[in-house]
């Protein structure tokens, strides 16, 4: 698969992160300007319209207006790879040049050589056992300070920018349309939560404690007079399939009533979300558009959506298509803070 320049992409490499732009749903203006008009684009404000109207029997009180998003593939993009194992590729050839003792390790050697069939062949758990050796035995202040400078230098190997960069602008608006309709919003992500709370206020507007990922085992120490947290290398939780409504009910306490995902690994919390009573909202993307980003699904070695092309119908979720249904993918360009 071939990561496609998009001419919605501008190289300006001055500015690490996208920043989420201000956005109300006054009468008369499309709160979704870059979702092309037709039924499923009606459906979907139909749905906030009738949930947040007082006056609607669909009506749903503030504190249960939950809707819960998947990071990778759908907030932003997860081609070629996700954005957290770039980081932690980089950071096995920074270790390995370090201590020529960890490239005994099967998996910190394959991923310092960028071996992907041997580490994609230990699955989700495999992955995360390599975020484990690469981004613990440190402090969670330390960590932070690691992440946030990757953050800032790295750029996506075929576009050359910042992978904060690489957001969709359809779902920008739509975070900032449910915010106006006082719905909160989730991340609930196979990814790692302390990684994504680094950059999900600037770039989404969902605060840290609004964010669900996978975890590393955390440990309270006193070193030198100062309480701190170490990140210990052992895998806590992984947030990905059966565990994301585990998650989402540990964390929040509340089914939510709009799920938005992208991959087979999301249609738990789809399927948990819209079995709910009442009015709800299941939605999938589908990347199906290889001129302004990229086209895969069944045979993708991230993001696979197998599963969910046929269960969408099923179960009354909208698939949403890139090609059709989105009149533009990214940014035009950073907005201002």
């Amino acid at each position: 698969m071939v990561v496609r320049r998009s001419h919605h992409v501008l190289p300006l490499q001055n500015r690490a992160m996208h920043t989420l732009p201000a956005m109300t749903a006054d009468a008369g203006h499309d709160p979704l300007p870059s979702w092309r008009e037709g039924a499923l684009k009606t459906n979907l404000l139909a749905f906030v319209e009738r949930v947040s109207d007082p006056g609607s029997p669909d009506f749903v009180a503030p504190q249960e207006r939950i809707a819960v998003f998947d990071n990778d593939g759908t907030l932003w993009s997860e081609q070629p790879m996700y954005a957290q194992m770039a980081f932690a590729l980089d950071r096995a050839r920074q270790l390995v040049a370090e201590r020529s003792d960890l490239a005994r390790d099967p998996l910190v050697a394959a991923a310092a050589a960028e071996d992907m069939d041997t580490l994609l062949g230990q699955g989700m758990r495999g992955l995360l056992e390599l975020v484990a050796h690469t981004h613990a035995g440190m402090t969670t202040a330390a960590f932070a300070d690691l992440a946030r400078d990757w953050l800032r230098d790295a750029r996506h190997p075929q576009l050359g920018v910042p992978y904060t960069w690489l957001v969709y602008q359809p779902m920008l608006e739509l975070l900032a349309y449910l915010r106006a309709r006082e719905f909160s919003n989730w991340i609930v992500t196979g990814g790692g939560g302390e990684f994504v709370r680094l950059f999900a206020e600037e770039i989404y507007g969902i605060p840290p404690d609004r964010v669900i990922g996978s975890t590393l085992l955390l440990r309270y120490a006193d070193e030198n007079g100062q309480p701190t947290l170490w990140r210990e290398p052992v895998v806590d939780f992984i947030n990905d399939g059966d565990g994301k409504p585990v998650a989402v009910q540990r964390a929040i306490g509340r089914r939510p009533i709009a799920a938005f995902g992208n991959s087979d690994g999301d249609l738990a919390l789809l399927r948990w979300t819209t079995a709910g009573p009442g009015r709800r909202l299941g939605l999938l993307l589908h990347h199906d558009d290889s001129e302004r980003e990229v086209a895969y699904d069944r045979n993708s070695r991230f993001g696979r959506l197998d599963r969910g092309l046929e269960l969408a119908a099923q179960n009354g979720w909208s698939l949403v298509s890139l090609r059709r249904d989105w009149s533009q993918v990214f940014p035009a360009s950073p907005a201002k803070p």
